[in-house]
């Protein structure tokens, strides 16, 4: 076996995305497991919608997990072609009857009770995509090309950890084990702002294994010096801007963000029933008391965008953030607790085309977008990647999204 097919190369986020035969397979298995422990949990919760189906969005989102991947490995006539493959080709026909029906794009789980699968479907579906996609692999030439579907499919899957755990916590579902090893961010002590000297940076990734468009291609940038928060905004400096009137104040607020406001009468973050006198937020359908070390979470573009005006403060950069992420972890720079908002709107960078033949589009037309940076205490180990660049509505307030901000 691979020497890097270990329990620590299988969570290496820099490692998996150029994965060999062994490796991926030990974490195609990894994340599947994790989705059908969050199966579990869904099913034995009381989101039902009658009979053995529970709740569309959580069981669609389950379901998906194997559609995908069955869709680009299994089902892909073109699958050793690698990205240089038609993705509009005709796909095979799926191992189950109804997988497109349930759990394609356009079925978006909006299922009548009646046809809705029910949870013993979806393990089986599940078990039975995965098995055929390790035959596959293990015959699998050890190719970029070859693996690229491979690598795709444990992205996608890996990527609907945090979806998985904001179901729940939407749905009041108790995660249980089935986010281990992931949970809530931690709290931690106070520290000051570093301060970053002006150099050249190489943003974005290289060439090599499996690169989302969003992040091509790695180019050169002139970076200014700046300052930049070691860590998130804390829930105890959010209450502040929120007790100064925060969300009263319109000058404070881009003009879609206080149309935001008012629109739904928002004084907190979504989930957060109490700010003055301690927070109390809304976790896994139970009302309970976040510490005011912990980052403020839930928190939407156009909050962490008011939150700086009114701190006199300003977001990061992409580029700002990414550079600090990369060579200041052993100055204090902490990530991964919650996706972080940056400044500017979501772009694909002048050497990335918007045509790339593969799910995961650099910007969807005709939405305005910003830009969430790292990743959430949530994820899968193998989602925290400096590089990784996510696209979000500003009003997004349903992600374990917050902020940091820098110096003006």
């Amino acid at each position: 076996m691979n020497t890097l097919a270990t329990a620590d190369g299988w969570n290496d986020a820099q490692r998996i995305r150029r994965a060999g035969r062994d490796l991926l397979s030990l974490a195609l298995i990894d994340a599947r497991n994790r989705t059908l422990r969050w199966l579990a949990r869904f099913e034995g919760s009381q989101v039902l919608l009658g009979g053995a189906s529970f709740g569309a969005v959580p069981l669609h989102m389950v379901g998906r997990a194997g559609w995908f991947q069955e869709f680009w490995i299994a089902r892909n006539v073109q699958r050793l072609r690698g990205e240089r493959g038609d993705a509009t080709m005709p796909r095979l026909p799926s191992s189950s009857a109804r997988a497109d029906e349930w759990f394609s794009s356009a079925a978006g789980g909006a299922w009548r009770t009646s046809d809705a699968p029910c949870a013993d479907d979806v393990r089986a579906y599940l078990v039975n995509t995965l098995d055929v996609s390790l035959e596959l692999l293990a015959v699998s030439a050890e190719t970029d090309d070859a693996l690229y579907a491979y690598r795709l499919a444990l992205l996608h899957e890996d990527r609907l950890a945090e979806a998985f755990a904001g179901a729940a916590n939407w749905h009041a579902i108790d995660p249980g084990d089935a986010a281990s090893p992931s949970g809530p961010a931690p709290a931690r002590a106070q520290r000051d702002a570093l301060w970053i000297p002006a150099r050249t940076f190489d943003l974005g990734s290289q060439p090599g294994g499996l690169v989302p468009p969003n992040e091509r291609w790695s180019h050169r940038v002139d970076v200014p010096e700046f300052e930049i928060d070691s860590q998130p905004v804390s829930w105890q400096r959010f209450v502040e801007f929120a007790e100064d009137g925060g969300y009263d104040d319109e000058r404070l607020w881009t003009r879609g963000g206080w149309a935001w406001v008012e629109a739904d009468g928002r004084r907190a973050p979504r989930g957060v029933e109490q700010l003055r006198g301690g927070v109390l937020l809304q976790r896994s359908g139970q009302m309970q008391r976040a510490a005011g070390a912990q980052p403020a979470v839930h928190v939407s573009w156009y909050e962490a965008d008011a939150w700086c005006r009114w701190a006199g403060r300003r977001l990061p950069t992409e580029v700002e953030w990414e550079l600090a992420a990369c060579t200041s972890a052993s100055r204090g720079f902490s990530w991964g607790d919650v996706m972080e908002w940056a400044a500017g709107s979501a772009r694909a960078w002048a050497a990335s085309p918007l045509d790339v033949p593969a799910p995961f589009s650099p910007v969807p037309p005709q939405r305005p977008m910003r830009v969430l940076r790292g990743a959430s205490s949530w994820a899968a180990p193998r989602c925290v990647f400096a590089k990784a660049r996510r696209f979000a509505a500003p009003s997004r307030d349903d992600l374990f999204a917050g902020f940091r901000s820098c110096a003006r």
